[in-house]
């Protein structure tokens, strides 16, 4: 049952990656700059960063060992979520994109929300 659930994990992970180097893709085209590197070919970790303006920044990591959105602003943290928290908020991105809300957009919802 174990080895079942970490290899599911394992799986779990290395599609959240392809996800995140998606997302970064479509929001470097939509103007943002985002990033997100992975090491090594297994895709096993990652680290998505996005600028939503000059001083806000949101980074996202995933590995083996964890989940976590950190979000700053003015070099600094105004939120960090882990786990099932952070994949949410990185879902709120993602709609930001979906729903082609500009930066500057972005940036007030994000605001308002903080």
């Amino acid at each position: 049952m174990f080895l079942r659930l970490a290899e599911q994990h394992r799986k779990f992970v290395q599609d959240l990656v392809m996800n995140l180097q998606a997302l970064a893709i479509v929001l470097e085209r939509r103007g943002y700059l985002a990033s997100c590197y992975t090491c090594g070919g297994q895709m096993n970790s990652a680290s998505f960063m996005v600028s939503l303006t000059d001083n806000h920044l949101i980074r996202f990591l995933v590995s083996d060992y964890g989940i976590t959105w950190t979000e700053m602003r003015d070099d600094r943290e105004l939120m960090k979520l882990e786990g099932a928290e952070a994949i949410s908020q990185l879902q709120e991105l993602a709609n930001l994109v979906k729903y082609q809300i500009q930066p500057s957009e972005a940036t007030l919802a994000t605001a308002q929300r903080v």
